[in-house]
């Protein structure tokens, strides 16, 4: 992760205001471990630990975290992760939240994108919640949301698609898996950065958007990892309008990106 404010702000290149990262989580198939197999029984019925992430805009990991228990409540595996307590306690040196611009004084903060598994929070973003008609800024933002996430949805899917291993079960203890599991984000990282990169990941791996319309990598072609799971939570009022305020505020760049 990057140890300076400058650092951050070079990261906010998703085409989504002072977002610095898409952040997710997946479940990892693994044998029922020896025990204590119901701390990793997941609601979707298989013994699994959880990899947590943050990918860049250019489709790498710029943290990992992997071997939380499958069992634990999705929001639990988060707020028990070291991403949650360095988040909470500031210890990331993230840019201090300013305006979006001049001549406008509500403070933003710089965030990470997530999904429904995560809590709206000063440092992530989920989209709104709920149905919204075609047209409406809740669905206009939850669009340009999801867009801005495909970087981290497309770097799990080709990390899953690449290391089989990942389809699981994999047959070691916990403590072990999870080391497998982030050798093959190492190994990706090492691989988008070397001259193997159109082999390991080409372009049609990627979604990519082509005259205006979604076209889907080659990893869709395969089972991905598991999501996990949507949690419920009451979003502060003013986190509200924080967000409402960025889509007021850039709603042309929301239109034309």
């Amino acid at each position: 992760l990057p140890q300076t404010h400058n650092g951050w702000t070079l990261q906010n290149n998703l085409n989504f205001p002072h977002a610095i990262g898409a952040i997710d989580g997946k479940h990892v198939s693994i044998r029922s471990p020896g025990h204590s197999g119901s701390d990793y029984y997941n609601y979707k019925g298989f013994y699994s630990i959880v990899l947590l992430v943050i990918v860049d805009a250019h489709y790498n990991f710029m943290f990992a975290d992997a071997g939380g228990k499958g069992g634990i409540s999705d929001g639990g595996i988060f707020r028990n992760s070291r991403l949650h307590y360095k988040l909470e306690n500031k210890l990331l040196n993230i840019p201090r939240a300013e305006p979006l611009r001049i001549p406008y004084k509500i403070p933003v903060p710089y965030f990470f994108l997530g999904d429904k598994a995560f809590a709206f929070t000063d440092y992530c973003i989920r989209p709104f919640g709920g149905l919204h008609p075609p047209g409406s800024y809740q669905r206009v933002f939850n669009y340009r949301h999801s867009r801005a996430r495909m970087p981290v949805e497309n770097a799990l899917g080709i990390l899953a698609n690449r290391f089989q291993v990942l389809k699981g079960p994999i047959l070691l203890e916990p403590d072990v898996a999870k080391h497998i599991v982030l050798t093959t984000v190492y190994l990706h990282n090492f691989l988008r950065k070397s001259t193997s990169n159109n082999s390991y990941a080409p372009p049609s791996s990627f979604d990519r958007i082509v005259d205006g319309n979604l076209v889907q990598g080659d990893w869709r072609n395969n089972v991905p990892l598991q999501n996990m799971l949507s949690i419920s939570a009451r979003t502060p009022d003013r986190l509200m309008k924080i967000r409402e305020h960025m889509f007021f505020l850039t709603k042309t760049l929301f239109f034309v990106l």
